[in-house]
């Protein structure tokens, strides 16, 4: 296979971009920053993309089953999201016999779409600032009395809405607690599946291409919202018919320039742009390569075993993404913190705003303090949690330490005992503990090696040797419950986990005299006596600070726009269609295309593999109205909208407020934009409009979709 990174001469680059956006930005829609974002070309107004008193952009825009965000493009309630955010809703329907997930599901009409149970989608009926009524009467209290009086006001406040019987309300802080806001949520509890592709288009590329550009990934799913008759939220009901929107959004399938406006919608999850500068430092240099370095042990040892061994790599590929996921997300966090000094702007900036306001001295000094002595319980912290995380071994032993803590305070019953044996059920399927010995084993002697003996568990320093390790892990694990090789109750194998549970009283002892149970209570009970405590005392100060602090940017630094950090509530951000330059002489291009997905394409292979109708489709070149000027289907583009998790599935949309993409990645190199935003190398990805559209018309043949939509051409 030819891998192509599309890598040009710096010379079709400029050595400086010019970038009209000064910041980054998940904007409150009722707070959209409208001059900058017409100053970089959008047509509409602010009132067409939020307006609560008529139909806006913001009717078309849900937050999809509590986690991603998903949008309507069609006026019977046609939904469309990324495929990894209906992937477990595509597993669920999947069988031998319909293996929706290797093979795709289309439905042929509205009678074959997919029941949901549990799947939900929420509307955002409107956005209310109640800071003034929820901060009332707290000026003159202590922390912990404020937060009690805030607590009763939020409640006084949500039982002012007067709300119909399907809405709800949910009050949010933003700016550390500075502002306070309500959302009006209406949620649709009927969302059926209507379509989606093979993983090996929905996927296409899988771990390898995780946060990487150029990107070839038809990441898309299409469900569908249902009501009752009366178009209101509903259980599933055979008698639902298609919801009606107030507004669905039109698709465009126009070509894009560099530099045209885009603007995302959705719910991001979180970020933390205004910390100060010694916490992004502690980040940068100490966090960061810690979490780094524990994944890093663990992926390294599955992955020898995984090349070697195809049972162990097909049985471990969802585990090591799962493991390579953040760890991948971190390096480049890193990388992009330096490369944008990050630090070092946050340190004039602060000095900046001293000389405004000497006053905000004092803030910083004690911030500057508090890290400082935060840092080794924040380190240990961070070691211990990826150790624990990561070595499953040690990760099966704390929930079995939790059993037992439940077991004799008397709080197991048979549901809670139920959806543990399940747990660990789920664990045990996919699960060596021969292999996961040597993880385990690699990582005991890490935790020895990396932290100060006041964190360790007496004798600890007797496993910083992992070749050593591996025979004491593996002769625990010949007596041992966790591993499954010490059983009971005539049990013989992890599957006959029933009869382990038989007599829990039974159980609990023989847990007690367990080898691996008592090293990791050790290293549990060290953790929690002499960091856990310590670490959230610390962090509870930082907490009052930071709220002051930002309090304190917002009064003083009057030239700049502030945003509040996303909290999963709807947001808008914007930008403009870009390539990027993140290395010396390398430049990548805004645009992928189809071509590029036949030059990664390798026949049988779990990431590359492409089915053989997009082959044959790719060879006769029957691409009708999708193809861009070049003559090829595009696939994927990036932009400078600042986006993170939660923004899987959010609509990209162009200056007139036409669909152009769906969301899915950021670049690797500007992964820290989590932290400082920088839009010379902060990039979303997103699935161009063309290609999702080509694949339901010429791939799966799904043309009675395409009649429902509003396409732009």
């Amino acid at each position: 296979m030819n891998r192509k990174n599309i890598l040009l001469s710096a010379i079709l680059f400029p050595a400086v971009m010019a970038f009209g956006q000064q910041y980054g930005g998940m904007w409150i829609p009722t707070e959209l920053n409208e001059k900058e974002m017409k100053d970089l070309g959008m047509k509409i107004s602010a009132k067409d993309i939020f307006d609560p008193s008529k139909p806006s952009i913001k009717d078309a825009v849900v937050q999809f089953n509590g986690g991603c965000t998903a949008e309507i493009i069609s006026p019977q309630g046609l939904l469309l999201t990324n495929h990894h955010c209906g992937y477990g809703i595509i597993q669920g329907h999947s069988s031998v016999k319909n293996d929706y997930l290797s093979d795709g599901f289309w439905a042929k009409d509205m009678n074959g779409e997919l029941a949901n149970p549990g799947v939900t989608v929420d509307f955002i009926a409107d956005i209310k600032e109640v800071t003034g009524q929820v901060l009332a009467g707290t000026q003159n209290l202590d922390d912990k009395a404020s937060q009690a009086a805030i607590n009763a006001n939020i409640e006084k406040v949500k039982a002012g809405f007067k709300l119909e019987d399907w809405q709800k309300v949910v009050i949010k802080p933003v700016y550390y607690g500075n502002k306070y806001y309500a959302y009006i949520i209406e949620t649709y509890k009927d969302i059926r599946l209507v379509g989606a592709p093979p993983s090996s288009i929905g996927k296409f590329g899988s771990d390898t291409d995780n946060w990487v550009w150029p990107r070839h990934t038809g990441d898309f799913s299409m469900f569908r919202i249902y009501a009752d008759k009366n178009n209101k939220p509903a259980e599933y009901s055979k008698d639902n018919i298609p919801y009606k929107p107030k507004y669905f959004l039109p698709v465009s399938i126009k070509d894009k320039q560099e530099n045209d406006f885009t603007f995302v919608f959705g719910f991001p999850g979180r970020t933390t742009e205004y910390l100060p500068a010694i916490a992004v430092e502690k980040i940068m240099t100490e966090i960061d390569p810690a979490m780094i370095g524990v994944r890093e042990v663990a992926l390294k040892t599955l992955n020898e075993k995984m090349r070697t061994d195809n049972e162990t790599r097909i049985k471990y590929a969802s585990k090591y993404a799962s493991v390579a996921n953040y760890w991948k997300k971190w390096i480049g966090e890193v990388e992009g913190l330096k490369k944008s000094d990050a630090v070092g702007k946050k340190k004039v900036y602060e000095q900046t705003l001293i000389a405004k306001n000497p006053n905000i001295k004092p803030t910083i000094d004690q911030l500057n303090q508090l890290y400082t002595e935060q840092a080794p319980y924040a380190l240990n912290r961070s070691y211990y949690s990826e150790v624990m995380r990561n070595a499953e071994t040690l990760s099966l032993a704390n929930q079995y330490l939790n059993f037992m803590q439940s077991y004799e305070e008397g709080k197991i019953n048979d549901q809670n005992l139920s959806a543990f044996k399940n747990r660990l059920t789920s664990t045990y399927k996919d699960y060596s503990g021969e292999l996961d010995a040597k993880v385990t084993a690699q990582l005991l002697a890490l935790y020895a090696n990396k932290t100060p003996e006041q964190f360790l568990p007496a004798n600890f320093s007797q496993l910083k040797d992992a070749d050593k390790n591996l025979d004491t892990v593996e002769n625990w694990s010949k007596k041992s419950v966790v591993t499954g090789r010490g059983m009971m109750n005539g049990a013989t194998a992890i599957s006959d986990i029933d009869k382990v549970f038989a007599n829990p009283a039974e159980l609990i002892k023989n847990l007690k005299n367990d080898p691996i149970i008592q090293w990791t209570a050790a290293i549990k009970n060290t953790y929690l006596t002499k960091t856990e405590g310590k670490y959230a005392e610390l962090q509870s100060q930082i907490d009052v600070l930071q709220k002051k602090f930002m309090a304190q940017q917002m009064e003083t630094d009057k030239d700049r726009k502030f945003f509040p950090d996303a909290n999963s509530t709807l947001r808008v951000t914007y930008g403009q269609v870009k390539g990027s330059n993140p290395k010396d002489a390398v430049y990548y291009g805004y645009q992928t295309h189809l071509a590029g997905v036949m030059e990664k394409y390798i026949p049988g292979d779990y990431e590359f593999d492409v089915p053989k109708k997009l082959v044959n489709i790719y060879n006769t070149k029957d691409y009708g109205i999708y193809k861009d000027k070049t003559g090829d289907v595009p696939v994927n583009f990036t932009a400078t909208n600042h986006t993170t998790g939660g923004n899987s599935g959010s609509p990209a949309l162009d200056a007139n407020g036409n669909l152009i993409g769906l969301n899915f990645d950021r670049q690797w190199e500007g992964t820290m934009s989590d932290i400082n935003f920088d839009p010379r190398f902060s990039r979303n990805i997103m699935v161009d409009t063309k290609y999702i559209l080509f694949i339901v018309d010429k791939y799966a043949d799904a043309k009675w979709l395409l009649k429902e939509m509003k396409i732009v051409k």
